[in-house]
């Protein structure tokens, strides 16, 4: 199935004075509209964008855009006319926003959290209007603790930086979790550290439960193997000085080298950690 907005790979299935032709296992049909295209063979596969041209026809670029349908994006306004506002996101011809899906006047120059849609001539365009495609509250079952996900990053709040999680439902990131600088409009891997009672998802940046110990004491080892045998951090450093080195916050860290400590493997000193 030939999935219009969204990228998809296809078969190379007419290659002639007509163009280059691309087709599904179903076998329907569609040009592959790039103005220099590769070389390409029959049966050779193409990862491209699927998109419906001025003429109500479906064409393919192997430009990939920034996003496609369905996804939630930060996007650049670049001009507005008659029509809406335009926005960049990285194909030749720029994704309108109707004036009916804008709920505030867009400035050319900034940047918006938009929804990815087709709208009813199945052409991909954009919406302010997101609240309504992101739940506050997730169903039971939808996720687990420590699953992986992918986070938008939005607004920072008191508590924390609200993110959006695998595009369709609001998570928190307690400023007590992060570690390390976050834009917005950030795309970051994350996990699900907590399904609150009132079904509102917590989120971390990093891998739940030992698992993210016994990960980091194999980072270390192998570290400290590289540096002959010292690190220049230890039981007393100070986080900065442990992220700029791991990547993880001083707790993580102090975790990960009380189980080599343990296993009697390094030695812990006040700003060193060494091998023995």
């Amino acid at each position: 199935m030939i999935n219009i907005g969204r990228i998809n790979t296809l078969k190379v299935s007419k290659n002639n004075s007509s163009g280059i032709y691309l087709s599904d296992s179903s076998s329907k049909q569609v040009l592959l509209a790039d103005k220099k295209p590769k070389k390409y063979e029959l049966d050779d596969s193409v990862t491209v964008f699927v998109f419906t041209d001025n003429d109500g026809h479906l064409a393919a670029t192997t430009k990939l855009p920034m996003a496609q349908v369905d996804d939630i994006a930060y996007l650049k306004v670049v001009s507005v006319n008659y029509y809406g506002a335009f926005l960049e996101w990285g194909l030749e011809k720029n994704l309108l926003v109707p004036f009916s899906e804008q709920h505030h006047e867009l400035e050319v120059g900034e940047s918006y959290f938009f929804k990815i849609f087709l709208d009813d001539k199945a052409r991909a365009v954009a919406t302010t209007k997101i609240a309504k495609y992101i739940a506050d509250k997730v169903e039971i079952g939808d996720f687990n603790v420590g699953q992986k996900v992918d986070l938008l990053i939005t607004d920072q709040t008191d508590l924390g930086i609200k993110a959006i999680v695998n595009n369709a439902y609001w998570g928190l990131i307690y400023d007590s979790d992060v570690f390390q600088t976050l834009r917005k409009g950030q795309h970051v891997d994350g996990y699900i550290k907590t399904i609150r009672d009132d079904l509102r998802l917590d989120l971390v940046l990093h891998e739940i439960g030992y698992g993210k110990v016994t990960t980091l004491t194999d980072k270390i080892l192998q570290m400290l193997r590289e540096n002959g045998g010292m690190l220049a951090v230890g039981d007393k450093s100070d986080p900065d000085t442990i992220y700029t080195l791991l990547g993880v916050s001083k707790k993580v860290f102090k975790q990960a080298i009380g189980a080599l400590y343990k296993q009697k493997l390094i030695t812990i000193e006040t700003a060193t950690i060494q091998l023995i």
